[in-house]
C-alpha cells in the first residue's frame, strides 16, 4: 500500500500481539512482524527503502546492507532446455529496472507514506521524478532523513522533522519541474520489484563458495572491507570430512627457493567426493600455496561460535526437532546476506548439506565469509516423477522426503511451494525453443514471496559417516549424508529375488543363504533422553537408515534403521531409532552405500560404516579453548554447556513447524 492510517496500523499490531500469548510458533511469528508493524508506524516507509536499497545494491552512505538470490538447480533433474527457460524468467526479473528508476521508486514511496493524502499528491509527483535530472541527489537525502529518524525513534520530535524535511522536499521536486506544489489529491502505487536474482546449474559444489565470494567483491560496499587478493584464492586445503575438528596450522616443507619448487602434476585426482579436479599446465611455476593462520583469533573464534550459540540458547539435547529463530542473543550484523535456494529432489539436499559442511570446516581453517555474509537457505521440492497419493509415504517411492515433511509440518510451505514441484518441469513443454523465449515473471515472483516472507528456519541434522573398504589398500572415505543412507548387498539380494521366484515344490527344499551376516552396535535413544547401547547380530538383504519422518506421530530428530531380516519366511523390517551406529559385516564382497538417494554418491565394497551427528567447527573451537584451562572431564562446563556440538541444516519456512 502506499500509504497505511494509523488505525489501520493499530488494529494489526493488536492482532499480532494477542499471537504472543499463544505457543510455538504461532508467538514467534507473532513477535516478528509486531517489531516490523512498530518499526514501520514509528517511521513511515522505513521497511520498503531498506528492502529496495539493500535486495538491488544501491549504493549510498546511510544503508550498507546488501542481499542476494541464488537460484541453484540440479542438473539431474532440470534438462538444459529448462534451464535455459528458468534462467530467463528469473535472472530477467530482477533486471527489469534501472537504478534510476529504483531511486525513483524510493523517493515516492517514502514521500507518500510520510506525508499522505493531504500532503502529496501520487500521480503529480511521479511526472515530476521522470522528469527530474538529479534524482540521485534527492534519493541521498530522503535516505538520510528516513535513517535518521529511525536512528532518534525514542525521540518524540523525530517523526515530526522528518515530516518538515520531506515536505520540503516534496516541493522542491515539484518546483523544479515547473509542477504545483500545492496539489492534493490521491497516491500512486509503488509495486516492489523482485530482488536481483542469478540461476546457475548446479555441476560443482564449490561453485557455492565461489559465487559468495563474487557476491561480495562485486559489491559496492567491499572497499571498506579492505578485501585483499588472497581473501578469494581457493588454496588447496584438504577436502576430507574428518568427524574431528581440523588442524589450525601446517608444517611448510617449501624452502622458498624456485628450483626446489615441484613440477605441477599432469594427472587428475579424484576425492571422496568423487569429482575429478585437473591440474591447471597453463599455470605459472611461481605459484605457492596460501598459508594459513597458526590460531584464529578472539574475533574469528565468537564468529564461528555465535552461530551455535543461537541454535541452542541453553536448551538440553531431545528428540524434538528445533524450528524457528533465537532471539535470546543479539546477531551479530553482517552487512551482506546470500539467499540460496536450492530445486530438486532429496539429492540436491544431501549436495547442499555437504557443501555447507566442506564451507563451515574450511572457515574453521581460515575464516573470510562468517563475519561477513549471513546465508539462508530455501528448498524448492522438483521432481520428475508424477505423484502417486497411495505411496507418496513409502520412502522408495518419493523422491522429495523432504520437501514433502516441510508441507506436512508448514501448510503455508505446502500450498505455496510444494505444488511447484510438478509444474516447473513443465515450463520447458510449453516454450518453443524456436522463437525468443518471453520471460514469464510467475516463477520469479514466487521465489520472491518466499525468500521474503519464509524467516523461520527448520533445522535439520546433518550426519556424518566413515565408509571403510574391504580392500585394505584403499583410504577410509568420510562423507556426509541429510535424509537416507541405503545399504544393498547386491549379491544376496539377487539370490533372495531367485527364492521368491521358485515353485512352491522347490521352496520346501532349504535354502542355505537367507543374507548377508552383519554386526550393528548402536546407540538406543528415546523421548526420556535415556541412552543405552545395544547391539545385534542378523542376516539381511539391506538396510535403510532415514534421517526424515514420513508421518507426524513419528517426527523425531533421529535416524531411523529398517533391517530386512529374511531370516523368517516373509521379509520383515524392524525399526530402531538412534543417533550413532556401527555397522560391519565379515562378508568378502562387503556391500554397497548409496547417500541420499543419489546414485553420483554410491560406494562399493564397503566393509564397514560409523554414522553420528556432524560436529560443529564452532563447538570445537571452544573446546580447545576449554580445554586448556580444565581437565578432560570437565570440558563440557561454561559456554561449551550453552552451545550445539552438532551442525543442522537450516531449511527457511514461512512459521516452522507447526504441531
Amino acid at each position: 500500500a502506499a500509504y497505511i492510517p494509523d488505525d489501520l496500523y493499530k488494529r494489526i499490531y493488536n492482532a499480532c500481539k494477542r499471537l504472543l500469548t499463544l505457543p510455538q510458533p504461532f508467538c514467534t511469528v507473532g513477535l516478528s512482524y509486531t517489531r516490523l508493524l512498530k518499526t514501520e508506524r514509528t517511521t513511515p516507509g522505513l521497511l520498503y527503502q531498506r528492502m529496495l536499497v539493500s535486495e538491488h545494491n544501491l549504493r549510498n552512505e546511510h544503508y550498507p546492507l546488501q542481499e542476494w538470490v541464488f537460484v541453484f538447480a540440479d542438473p539431474v533433474v532440470f534438462s538444459e532446455s529448462l534451464g535455459l527457460v528458468l534462467r530467463a524468467d528469473i535472472e530477467t526479473a530482477g533486471q527489469t529496472e534501472t537504478h534510476l528508476s529504483l531511486m525513483q521508486k524510493v523517493v515516492q514511496r517514502s514521500l507518500q507514506a510520510v506525508l499522505g493524502e493531504e500532503h502529496c499528491h501520487g500521480p503529480t509527483l511521479a511526472r515530476a521524478l521522470q522528469e527530474l535530472e538529479d534524482v540521485e541527489c534527492y534519493f541521498g537525502e530522503v535516505l538520510a532523513a528516513v535513517e535518521q529518524s529511525a536512528a532518534d525513534c525514542k525521540n518524540e520530535d523525530s517523526q515530526n522533522h522528518l515530516i518538515k524535511k520531506l515536505q520540503q522536499l516534496y516541493t522542491q521536486v515539484l518546483l523544479s519541474t515547473g509542477k504545483d506544489p500545492l496539489s492534493r489529491g490521491s497516491l500512486a502505487d509503488v509495486p516492489l520489484p523482485c530482488p536481483d536474482m542469478s540461476f546457475h546449474m548446479w555441476w560443482e559444489e564449490e561453485e557455492l563458495w565461489r559465487e559468495l565470494t563474487k557476491f561480495i567483491r562485486s559489491s559496492s560496499f567491499s572497499d571498506s572491507f579492505s578485501l585483499s587478493p588472497d581473501d578469494f584464492d581457493l588454496p588447496d586445503l584438504a577436502t576430507d570430512l574428518d568427524s574431528e575438528m581440523p588442524r589450525h596450522s601446517i608444517m611448510s616443507t617449501d624452502s622458498g627457493i624456485e628450483r626446489d619448487m615441484q613440477p605441477a602434476e599432469s594427472s587428475d585426482t579424484e576425492w571422496g567426493g568423487g569429482r575429478s579436479v585437473k591440474a591447471d599446465a597453463g599455470q605459472g611455476r611461481l605459484s605457492r600455496r596460501g598459508g594459513i593462520k597458526v590460531k584464529p583469533s578472539v574475533t574469528d573464534s565468537m564468529a564461528l561460535m555465535q552461530d551455535a550459540l543461537e541454535d541452542t540458547a541453553g536448551s538440553r539435547r531431545t528428540l524434538q526437532r528445533k524450528a524457528g529463530q533465537s532471539n535470546l542473543l543479539l546477531q551479530q550484523q553482517r552487512h551482506f546476506t546470500a539467499n540460496i535456494v536450492v530445486m530438486g529432489d532429496d539429492r540436491v539436499l544431501g549436495r547442499l548439506a555437504r557443501a555447507y559442511y566442506w564451507l563451515r570446516k574450511r572457515e574453521a581453517r581460515r575464516l573470510f565469509l562468517t563475519k561477513k555474509v549471513n546465508i539462508k537457505m530455501f528448498y524448492i521440492p522438483v521432481t520428475t516423477q508424477p505423484s502417486n497419493p497411495a505411496t507418496e509415504n513409502v520412502l522408495n517411492s518419493n523422491p522429495c522426503v523432504l520437501g514433502s515433511y516441510l508441507g506436512m509440518v508448514d501448510p503455508w510451505y505446502e500450498c505455496n511451494i510444494s505444488s511447484l514441484g510438478l509444474m516447473i518441469p513443465k515450463l520447458a513443454a510449453t516454450c518453443d525453443l524456436s522463437r525468443p523465449h518471453e520471460p514469464n515473471p510467475f516463477l520469479a515472483d514466487v521465489i520472491s514471496y518466499y525468500v521474503r516472507m519464509g524467516q523461520q528456519p527448520v533445522y535439520f541434522t546433518i550426519y556424518y559417516v566413515k565408509i571403510v573398504f574391504s580392500n585394505l589398500t584403499k583410504e577410509p572415505v568420510e562423507e556426509v549424508f541429510l535424509s537416507r543412507l541405503d545399504i544393498d548387498f547386491p549379491e544376496f539380494k539377487m539370490h533372495h529375488r531367485t527364492v521368491k521366484e521358485m515353485s512352491m515344490r522347490q521352496k520346501k527344499a532349504p535354502v542355505e543363504l537367507c543374507g548377508a551376516l552383519i554386526s550393528l552396535s548402536y546407540t538406543k535413544v528415546s523421548l526420556s533422553n535415556r541412552e543405552a547401547e545395544k547391539g545385534l547380530s542378523l542376516r539381511t538383504t539391506g538396510v535403510q537408515i532415514s534421517a526424515i519422518p514420513t508421518n507426524r506421530t513419528e517426527d523425531l530428530n533421529c535416524l531411523t534403521v529398517e533391517l530386512s531380516d529374511t531370516k523368517t519366511k516373509c521379509s520383515s523390517a524392524s525399526k530402531i531409532r538412534t543417533c550413532s551406529l556401527k555397522l560391519k559385516t565379515p562378508e568378502k564382497t562387503g556391500f554397497s552405500v548409496c547417500l541420499d538417494k543419489d546414485l553420483r554418491r554410491t560406494f562399493r565394497d564397503v566393509q564397514s560404516i560409523e554414522i553420528e551427528p556432524c560436529k560443529d567447527p564452532g563447538y570445537y573451537i571452544q573446546k580447545s579453548v576449554m580445554s586448556k584451562f580444565t581437565s578432560e572431564e570437565d570440558v563440557d562446563t561454561g559456554l561449551s554447556k550453552l552451545m550445539n556440538r552438532g551442525l543442522p541444516l537450516p531449511i527457511n519456512t514461512f512459521a516452522g513447524i507447526i504441531p
